[in-house]
């Protein structure tokens, strides 16, 4: 079927959204902007991810010398923990996007940032989505959490809090930290996948780093096109997946009944707080306020 994306293209697609990568497609110039953004990544990271991401790059063979494969990495990953990676053209639908994950199949932007988003893309691509997302999948309790989180997106369609599930993926997936013996370190992929967000997430005064609470985070709103107010830290990933292997069904009930919405920078009473932010950053106007100047 033909699709439009959300950057203007017409695509034909499969039922699943999936099209082919075409390899072959990507110019040196695209393969040359991986190569750079995956160098300066790989210097800065060390130190600031976590030691499972950091592993993933190495037993994946992530490619250093333009973008990979999907094929040959799908290869390498389904051996650690069953996960392929698939290509689509953009943001696919909910019930596709769950479908794959339960499945153990992981959507990746069949597309590269332009030169002048280098820093900043607010659509998924292929960098973020195979270099910020992949190397995890490669750790089995993590993988079993993404499936966990696809199946879970199934049961809640049709629910009523998809709104709030989102908030759980938004807050683990993309912008998790994750408390160590060595320190606070990152395991969301939209962190990652930043140069500027991995630095400001660990050493900046300005947002919250607030310990995991299930339903308060569900409960909790979230930025799309800036940093982020509020991190919310894990203590390991076999917490994280804990979290997930429960009927939802009374959280939902309740999430419900209190239709509560925490704003992105509020402290609740019941917070276990690691670190109360200044908020200084969105006082001052974020990116925006960059942006302007």
């Amino acid at each position: 079927m033909l699709i439009k994306t959300r950057l203007g293209r017409e695509v034909e697609v499969n039922e699943d959204y999936t099209v082919d990568q075409n390899w072959e497609h990507f110019t040196p110039e695209e393969h040359d902007r991986w190569d750079r953004l995956y160098a300066r990544q790989n210097a800065l990271l060390p130190g600031r991810a976590c030691k499972e991401f950091m592993e993933g790059i190495e037993k994946l063979e992530l490619s250093k010398s333009g973008i990979p494969n999907f094929d040959d990495l799908s290869d390498r990953l389904e051996k650690l923990t069953g996960w392929r990676v698939v290509a689509v053209p953009d943001l696919v639908p909910d019930e596709v996007f769950f479908d794959h994950l339960a499945n153990r199949r992981f959507p990746a932007g069949n597309f590269i940032r332009s030169e002048e988003q280098l820093d900043y893309l607010q659509e998924p691509d292929v960098f973020h989505d195979v270099y910020g997302h992949v190397p995890l999948l490669a750790n089995p309790v993590f993988a079993d959490y993404m499936e966990a989180y696809g199946k879970g997106g199934q049961r809640a369609m049709g629910q009523g809090v998809l709104k709030n599930l989102a908030r759980l993926y938004w807050y683990t997936v993309e912008f998790g930290l994750i408390k160590t013996d060595e320190g606070m370190r990152i395991y969301g992929a939209g962190i990652l996948s930043s140069k500027s967000e991995s630095i400001y997430c660990l050493e900046d005064e300005s947002p919250n780093r607030i310990m995991f609470d299930l339903k308060r985070l569900m409960q909790t709103d979230y930025i799309i096109d800036d940093f982020q107010q509020t991190y919310w830290v894990i203590n390991s990933f076999e917490e994280l997946l804990e979290s997930t292997y429960q009927d939802f069904g009374p959280l939902y009930d309740a999430l419900i009944k209190e239709d509560k919405v925490y704003s992105v920078e509020e402290i609740a009473a019941s917070d276990d707080v690691h670190h109360e932010g200044t908020q200084a950053y969105a006082k001052a106007g974020g990116r925006h306020a960059k942006q302007a100047s």
